[in-house]
């Protein structure tokens, strides 16, 4: 699966994407640059990818796991509850297209502030 670095703030984690035609629409649109909203334990940008909903697209989501929300045009990046989360895992506000998930510890990303800038791109073959 490919990789990518996203680069928030201070923050910088690898992430795997899926083989899915979302994840492949990103990765072929990258790298891509946009400035952070943060809505709870969610970080998401708009991006220049309109992209459908997929079949397999839902709300609840596992931290660490990454998203593409068409209503929005958004990548997103779950680290922890949102504000419509019943307990611990994150809720999305509506069906996201699940892209892949982050390498590492996703929560360091509640270091990253609103309006942070936020970078994806390749990461070089290891």
């Amino acid at each position: 699966m490919p990789e990518i670095i996203i680069s928030a703030g201070d923050v910088s984690l690898r992430a795997e994407l899926n083989d899915n035609p979302t994840a492949r629409q990103i990765w072929e649109a990258l790298p891509i640059e946009g400035q952070a909203n943060r809505w709870g334990d969610e970080i998401y940008f708009e991006i220049p990818v309109k992209a459908p909903q997929e079949p397999d697209a839902r709300e609840e989501v596992e931290v660490g796991e990454l998203g593409y929300w068409p209503v929005g045009r958004a990548f997103c990046i779950f680290f922890g509850p949102t504000p419509i989360s019943t307990g611990d895992q994150p809720r999305a506000a509506s069906p996201v297209n699940i892209l892949g998930r982050v390498l590492g510890d996703a929560t360091a990303f509640r270091a990253v502030p609103q309006g942070a800038t936020v970078r994806l791109e390749r990461a070089a073959e290891s």
